[in-house]
């Protein structure tokens, strides 16, 4: 794969319980140029959270001990800039919006919403459109 130039440099902390998946994803984003911090524990991630270091955070939705919706609040407290996505699998992607839009109402747009699994290609694409975008995310 090659490096996206706009990817170059961009900051990204990935949090997903399955450590396959943690590192497939990771392996992607570093091939296209990305930095990647990778926590497969979200309280670990959650206490060890740096304000303002990243351009973007990728949270798996459902994992045990906190689910993604919970880190995102955590994360909120500390940091009410930095864009967060939500990794949800296809079969959950509906019912996964459907409780973001309950929690933070309509602010969440779908686009901070990825399918896993996502085609490479696409992934970095969107996640690039994301972290380009001048759109802001609420705070909570």
């Amino acid at each position: 794969m090659s490096s996206d130039k706009s990817s170059k440099g961009k900051k990204i902390l990935l949090v997903d319980n399955e450590p396959d998946i943690t590192y497939a994803i990771e392996s992607v984003l570093e091939d296209n140029g990305f930095e990647v911090d990778s926590f497969n524990d979200p309280v670990l991630a959650s206490s060890t959270y740096k304000q303002n270091h990243y351009d973007l955070v990728l949270l798996d939705i459902k994992m045990p001990k906190m689910d993604g919706f919970e880190l995102y609040e955590s994360i909120r407290e500390k940091d009410k800039i930095t864009k967060i996505c939500f990794l949800t699998a296809s079969e959950m992607f509906y019912e996964s919006l459907r409780k973001a839009r309950n929690l933070f109402g309509d602010t969440l747009g779908e686009e901070y919403f990825i399918q896993k699994p996502a085609k490479s290609d696409q992934l970095v694409r969107q996640l690039n459109d994301i972290i380009n975008s001048p759109q802001k995310q609420p705070s909570t």
